[in-house]
C-alpha cells in the first residue's frame, strides 16, 4: 500500500511514462509501507476550510470527464470527519451535469488551490447525493440564508489526497485579498459597488 494518492493514480501506463521521463525512481519511494495520504489531517482540513472555491470533475456515461467550478464563502466546504467533506449544492443553470455524473459513478476529483499562496491541494473520492430526506444537514452545510435554496448536499468520502507542487501557479488574488494588502481606492483595484 502506502501513499493512497499514488496508488490510485499511477497507473501501469503512468509509471511507464515515468520510466521513459526517468522520475520513475522518485516516484516509486510513495509506494509500500502504512497507507497515508487516505485522511485529511488539520492541515489539510485548515486549507479547504479557508477555500472560496475549487474545481469537482466527474466522469459521465460516455467515459468523458467533466470540469465543474464551484464556489462560495470561505468555509463553504466542510469538513466532517478525517475522510469525509461536504459543501451544499444550489440551483445553477439546472444541466445537472455532475448530479448525472454522480448518480452512474461516484468517483470524483476535487481541486483546492490557494493562489496567492500558490499551492494546491488534490483529493480523490466517492461522491452520494443527499436532499431534503436530511433537512438538518442541508442546513448545516448553507452558508447563510441569503445564499438561496439549497437542492441538495454533496457527501465526499475522502479516498486519497496530494499536496501539489507550485510551480507553473500564477499567482492570482481576489478583490478582498487587493483591497486588504494594497488598500482600497488603488486604480487597479475596482471601486466600491
Amino acid at each position: 500500500m502506502g501513499h493512497r494518492f499514488a496508488e490510485l493514480a499511477f497507473t501501469p501506463a503512468v509509471r511507464a511514462v515515468q520510466e521513459e521521463m526517468g522520475s520513475r525512481a522518485a516516484y516509486a519511494r510513495m509506494e509500500g509501507g502504512p497507507d497515508h495520504h487516505d485522511a485529511l489531517g488539520p492541515d489539510e482540513a485548515g486549507f479547504i476550510a479557508a477555500r472560496d472555491s475549487f474545481y469537482l470533475a466527474s466522469v459521465g456515461e460516455t467515459g468523458w470527464p467533466y470540469l465543474q467550478h464551484r464556489g462560495g464563502p470561505p468555509g463553504f466546504v466542510h469538513v466532517l470527519g478525517p475522510r469525509t467533506i461536504a459543501f451544499a449544492d444550489y440551483r445553477g443553470n439546472r444541466q445537472y451535469v455532475t448530479v448525472g455524473n454522480v448518480g452512474h459513478d461516484d468517483r470524483v476529483a476535487l481541486f483546492f488551490m490557494d493562489y496567492p499562496a500558490r499551492t494546491r491541494l488534490k483529493l480523490l473520492g466517492h461522491a452520494r447525493l443527499v436532499g431534503p430526506e436530511d433537512p438538518a444537514l442541508l442546513a448545516a452545510l448553507a452558508p447563510s440564508p441569503a445564499a438561496g435554496r439549497v437542492e441538495r448536499a454533496f457527501v465526499v468520502e475522502v479516498a486519497a489526497f496530494d499536496w501539489n507542487c507550485s510551480q507553473h501557479i500564477t499567482p492570482r488574488f481576489t478583490e478582498a485579498e487587493l483591497e486588504a494588502g494594497l488598500g482600497p481606492g488603488q486604480p487597479w483595484v475596482p471601486a466600491a459597488k
